[in-house]
């Protein structure tokens, strides 16, 4: 390996076995031996991934949860042994991954300082030098002589955070460690690593947080389902995890799109009401795409399959990833409730104001007892709409909205 080089991963695979059967004592030990169906089963955490890290550079991994990212970090910190492939580090390395390992919650904030100095190899004398700095940067001057059981976990993970970015090592390990403490402190921590970055410390960072990789990260690698997916700039990266993570979220969807399931409907059996929704025009044709400044119509027709009685129908507007954005329902709009016998139908026409940026939007529409004790019918992604017209808009507002029955 190169000088160049501060890490080189070569055909990296870490596969975990997940055992059928949990021996937590002696006794179930004793038991287990004896039964014929004991095995497990094969995870594959991470599979033939290589790259290399350059000395100075602040590289950085992202991924969907599950997708590998951890157990790379540890497999690089030496805390996991690899079951094929190589890590070559070339320099110290101090791993960022769980602030606060090896504190003692019986001693002093005081007595952990020094605590994790000597893990870190600093001697008293320099733990000595420090330690105003680190209190004055965890913010903790009055709690420093209390027991570290009686502090949060916040203060703790800041104490742990402001000792840890002492560490004299060539290369950093860095696992969401930015997304500690309030805002202030978060500002703070932000600004070390900008210290650190100018350093010229070789980094290895992950996180979820596609600007701050944009921002510090001079390359990235994506992975998913252990496996590379690509390697380049971080922003190039960051964009295709957007972009990965949005399809992700259209498959979920695809897959339940207009899944009719009550959850809960009491005697009535499932799905007493069945829902079918169009989103439409101000001419009335069913569409698919609306522009920022047009209004956004919802047709909803419930037909009872069972008979139902003092319903009111609600819904609620999503983006792409899940979020709720808008919820609304005809008990808000003060209107009375409605019943249908078996074989009867009934029709809404919703019309909301449209202050909403451009993107995908979906719509899940419920009938149910106002307070949802009785859910009649509920219909995941009952309708999307594509505003393709981007404005600014008052994400503070809240959209004005009518309910018409027909």
């Amino acid at each position: 390996m190169t000088e160049d080089i501060a890490i080189k991963v070569d055909n990296l695979s870490k596969i975990f076995r997940l055992p059928h059967e949990k021996n937590s004592s002696l006794k179930s030990v004793a038991v287990n031996f004896y039964r014929r169906n004991k095995g497990y089963d094969l995870q594959k955490a991470l599979e033939n991934v290589s790259f290399e890290v350059h000395r100075g550079e602040f590289f950085g991994i992202v991924g969907r949860n599950g997708s590998g990212k951890s157990t790379l970090l540890k497999l690089l910190a030496g805390i996991y042994s690899p079951t094929s492939g190589g890590i070559q580090v070339n320099g110290s390395l101090t791993p960022f991954i769980e602030l606060g390992v090896g504190f003692n919650m019986e001693l002093t904030g005081r007595e952990n300082v020094f605590l994790n100095g000597a893990l870190l190899g600093f001697s008293r004398k320099e733990m000595t030098a420090m330690y105003d700095s680190i209190v004055e940067f965890a913010e903790l001057e009055k709690f420093m002589d209390q027991k570290l059981k009686n502090y949060s976990s916040g203060m703790q993970v800041r104490l742990a955070f402001s000792i840890a970015i002492r560490a004299r090592s060539d290369i950093l390990l860095i696992d969401e460690v930015l997304a500690v403490g309030d805002a202030n402190f978060q500002k703070k921590c932000t600004n070390q690593f900008v210290q650190i970055k100018s350093q010229g410390v070789t980094v290895v960072f992950v996180s979820h947080d596609m600007s701050m990789v944009e921002r510090f990260c001079d390359r990235a690698v994506l992975i998913n389902n252990g496996k590379v997916i690509t390697i380049g700039k971080s922003s190039e990266v960051a964009r295709e995890y957007e972009d990965f993570n949005l399809e992700q979220a259209k498959n979920n969807r695809g897959k339940k799109k207009g899944e009719q399931n009550t959850g809960n409907s009491g005697s009535l059996g499932n799905n007493a009401a069945k829902i079918s929704c169009e989103i439409a025009d101000k001419n009335g044709k069913a569409v698919n795409t609306i522009g920022s400044n047009e209004s956004v119509t919802i047709k909803v027709k419930v037909d009872a399959i069972s008979s139902f009685r003092n319903a009111i129908l609600s819904f609620t507007l999503e983006n792409v990833n899940g979020q709720t954005i808008f919820a609304g329902s005809t008990k808000d709009k003060k209107m009375s409730t409605f019943s249908l016998n078996k074989g009867q139908s009934k029709d809404f026409v919703l019309n909301i104001q449209n202050i909403f940026g451009e993107g995908e939007y979906i719509y899940d529409v419920e009938v149910a007892t106002a307070n949802r004790e009785t859910i009649f019918g509920h219909v995941d992604n009952a309708a999307e709409v594509d505003i393709n017209v981007y404005e600014p808009n008052g994400w503070l507002m809240r959209p004005s909205y009518e309910v018409v029955e027909r």
